[in-house]
């Protein structure tokens, strides 16, 4: 058995940042942050895997693109997070068009989430769990 919940989001997030972790969690999602491979070792970055990441039924990935390690991480999930578990990645001016093909299948946000955006994404997640069952 999974030591995570089922219909989590994992938040992959630099520093300390919190907000979407809390907001998603009033919604009712479990939520893990991750920082990513600046304070720990990512597992990703060796190819093996992540217990995060294979609990995880949606993510929004805030890492720097610019970084070829986070692009390698972002890579990663899109290839093992399932097809109908929604990506969303928050990018810094530019990157959209400079890492499309990487981006391609995930929504892009090219500013901080709002409450009103994370609320969308939140009901994806909902809607992939609700197909699983």
């Amino acid at each position: 058995m999974d030591q995570f919940p089922e219909g989590i989001i994992l938040d992959v997030t630099p520093g300390s940042a919190v907000f979407e972790a809390d907001f998603l969690e009033r919604l009712g999602h479990p939520v893990l942050v991750c920082h990513g491979p600046m304070h720990d070792v990512c597992p990703l970055l060796e190819d093996q895997s992540c217990e995060m990441l294979d609990s995880a039924h949606g993510i929004v990935f805030q890492l720097d693109l610019d970084r070829p390690d986070h692009r390698k991480i972002l890579e990663r999930y899109r290839r093992v997070l399932a097809a109908d578990h929604p990506i969303r990645v928050v990018v810094q001016p530019g990157q959209d068009r400079a890492y499309a093909p990487l981006l391609e299948g995930c929504q892009v946000w090219t500013h901080q989430p709002n409450a009103g955006e994370l609320d969308g994404f939140a009901a994806q997640v909902e809607a992939s769990d609700l197909l699983e069952e």
